[in-house]
């Protein structure tokens, strides 16, 4: 029996992998990995492209030509059973899937073409101006300070200022978006340490958004209202409507959060870049991007085959796992040049940071507004970032971000 299956009886796949399939011990759900991934992310590559991870009884893809191949064929690697370890129909449904990130067609294809409509380009472009004059008051908070932890002051609290205003939310509690979306994400891994101490603190959090997203909470002109109004016109039910606000919720943090914290991490260990975004303020949505792509906020997704494949040279049968490493395949030298450096000029078009095909992130245009106002305001009001204390990792079964990142800024 794996690991896994010590703790759930079930859960986790078969103790020895298919033949000839490259066998790896490594553990890309514990402290160490979430520290430095990079080592690990080389030797699944290097393995081939189709690995076995022993300690969970599963196959991994890690570079980019097979990573993208998952993604891209929803038919046969399937979000349906669970885009976490557990598989639906063997393990049962141990949390309330996602009927967007967690659904195939038709099921998905009714969520998306509602969450489409909700976080259009055309709402995006009625929200830059309020973005970006918040993004404004945020920097000139900072600026003024010095001297602040870019998570918690910045990363941290320019989404939870603009987001839930243009989701229509209430202002009280805002805070249990960060434990309800840090419980969700962990509940993708294994039952490890790491999820188990999330629940806690995400138990009275459940509840609070469960709320928030009923009707009568939602302010009138939000977009959450968007999703409702579908309900009405018959598109989805009622109940659906406030399953894809929660759907947003998560959406339109997390992945954010760790994007901008990413992106301020990145610039402050690679001046050069700073500068060249200060010469050319048009190369904030590309440093955004970029940010992404090198930092990976979303590290890893699974998919369970629905039927025989091959993959990577591997013949699987159906109901198998596969842990896709988005992480990696960004970093894939196969696919990038010089993959581990920071360059706000690079062509970034393809990478998976927001994953890709039909389930790529919903939230990815509300991300990408965000980290775009908010780099230009930087760009714009800060000369020089230096960090001046010991960044700290927030480790995530699924996440790659910081919890503290101590930084000094200079004024324009």
């Amino acid at each position: 029996m794996n690991t896994v299956g010590k703790l759930f009886p079930d859960l986790g796949g078969p103790a020895t992998p298919p033949p000839g399939v490259p066998t790896l011990d490594a553990d890309p759900f514990c402290e160490a990995f979430f520290a430095d991934p990079y080592p690990v992310h080389a030797q699944l590559r290097d393995a081939g492209p189709f690995v076995w991870l022993s300690k969970y009884g599963v196959g991994a893809v890690a570079r980019y030509a097979e990573v993208r191949q998952v993604l891209t064929d929803w038919e046969t690697f399937s979000s349906a059973r669970g885009v976490g370890l557990a598989d639906f129909v063997k393990h049962g449904r141990f949390r309330l899937p996602s009927i967007i990130l967690e659904a195939d067609p038709p099921q998905h294809t009714r969520s998306r073409a509602v969450l489409n409509k909700a976080l259009s380009p055309a709402v995006m472009k009625g929200l830059r101006d309020r973005f970006a004059a918040e993004a404004d008051r945020i920097i000139d908070e900072l600026v003024e300070k010095g001297s602040f932890d870019a998570c918690a002051d910045l990363a941290q609290a320019f989404p939870l200022r603009v987001f839930p205003d243009a989701i229509g939310m209430k202002r009280e509690g805002r805070g249990n978006l960060l434990p309800y979306g840090d419980m969700v994400f962990n509940s993708f891994g294994p039952p490890n340490s790491f999820f188990q101490e999330s629940a806690p603190r995400a138990k009275e959090a459940f509840p609070w958004v469960e709320t928030q997203a009923l009707r009568e909470n939602l302010e009138p002109d939000g977009f959450g209202q968007i999703c409702y109004q579908a309900a009405d016109r018959g598109e989805i039910s009622h109940e659906e409507a406030g399953m894809l606000v929660r759907a947003m919720l998560t959406a339109g943090v997390d992945t954010t959060v760790n994007g901008l914290g990413a992106a301020v991490y990145a610039f402050a260990r690679f001046p050069s870049e700073w500068r060249k975004l200060r010469e050319n303020r048009a190369l904030a949505r590309p440093a955004f991007e970029e940010a992404v792509r090198f930092e990976s906020p979303v590290q890893t997704f699974f998919r369970t085959t629905t039927r025989p494949v091959e993959l990577g040279g591997c013949r699987l049968g159906e109901g198998e796992k596969v842990l896709m490493f988005l992480g990696a395949a960004n970093r894939d030298p196969r696919k990038w040049e010089n993959p581990d450096v920071f360059d706000i000029g690079r062509a970034t078009v393809g990478h998976v940071g927001f994953g890709a095909g039909i389930h790529m992130c919903v939230g990815q245009l509300l991300a990408r507004l965000e980290g775009e106002v908010v780099l230009d305001a930087m760009a714009r009001k800060i000369s020089a970032i230096e960090i001046t204390g010991t960044p700290v990792r927030r480790p995530n079964n699924t996440l790659r971000g910081l919890s503290s990142l101590p930084v000094t800024v200079k004024a324009a």
